[in-house]
C-alpha cells in the first residue's frame, strides 16, 4: 500500500520501481530518487517509458493516481511538458478506463 503525501508517494513499491527505471531519471541526483513527486513520475514514464514501463506504473500507483497526476498536470490553465502525442493518447486513455 502506498500513501500520498503533498504529491509525494510513499512506498516500497514506489521506491523500487524508481530504482529499477533509474534510466528514467538519469538527471536526478541519486539521493532525490527515493521522493520523486507522483507528477514527476508520471510525466517522466508516460513520456519516455516503453508500454511495460507504463503498464508496471499502473500496477505499482494505481491507475486513477496515475490519471489524476496527468490531469492535474494538463489542465488548460498550467503549462505541462508532454508531447503531444503522449498527451493526446492518455487523455483518451484516461477519460476511458479512470473516469
Amino acid at each position: 500500500m502506498y500513501v500520498i503525501v503533498n504529491r509525494i508517494m510513499h512506498s516500497k513499491e514506489i521506491a523500487d520501481y524508481v530504482r529499477r527505471h533509474s534510466a528514467l531519471f538519469w538527471y536526478t541526483p541519486q539521493d532525490k530518487l527515493d521522493s520523486v513527486s507522483l507528477s514527476f513520475l508520471t510525466e517522466t514514464v508516460l513520456n519516455y517509458g516503453t508500454l511495460d514501463d507504463v503498464r508496471e506504473l499502473f500496477a505499482v500507483a494505481g491507475v486513477k493516481n496515475v490519471a489524476e497526476a496527468f490531469r492535474e498536470a494538463t489542465r488548460k490553465s498550467q503549462r505541462d511538458n508532454y508531447f503531444p502525442e503522449v498527451k493526446n493518447y492518455f487523455t483518451l486513455y484516461f477519460d476511458k478506463y479512470a473516469r
